[in-house]
């Protein structure tokens, strides 16, 4: 038997590693397919065949778990109660006015801070529409 074994072996502490480094499944794949290679490299196959069934397994499981894994691990941001008002319409009740850092609107029964988009005073009583929350502020328009 050659020394095949400790090359495939390293294979899968690096890959294993890397792994261990990434939130994401990204080197699994070739882990398995290192585990794989040694076990043929142990059974005796030649180097050839050792470094196909690597490439083989790795690409089998990449393909088999790959969309199943991508769907499990499919961060998205959750929503909150406040991402209901995106799109909505308020009421300025204190005018709106970027320069000086002010201006307020009621919005799903509440009343937020708010600033315009694009910059313009917006006066009281106006009602505005809400494009998107920045902190604890509404930017309207």
């Amino acid at each position: 038997m050659d020394k095949m074994y400790i090359v495939w072996a390293a294979a899968i502490v690096v890959f294993g590693v890397l792994e261990g480094m990434t939130a994401q499944l990204v080197s699994i794949w070739f882990v398995l397919g290192a585990i794989a290679a040694l076990i043929a490299t142990i059974c005796g196959a030649a180097l050839p065949v050792q470094i196909v069934i690597f490439v083989a397994v790795t690409i089998i499981t990449l393909i088999a778990t790959r969309p199943i894994v991508k769907k499990k691990i499919n961060f998205k941001a959750e929503k909150t109660n406040a991402d209901r008002c995106i799109g909505e319409s308020a009421v300025v009740t204190e005018e709106i006015n970027n320069l000086e850092a002010k201006g307020l609107v009621k919005a799903d029964g509440k009343i937020w801070m708010a600033r315009s988009s694009d910059g313009s005073v917006i006066p009281e009583g106006a009602i505005v529409t809400v494009e998107k929350i920045d902190g604890v502020k509404l930017i309207v328009k």
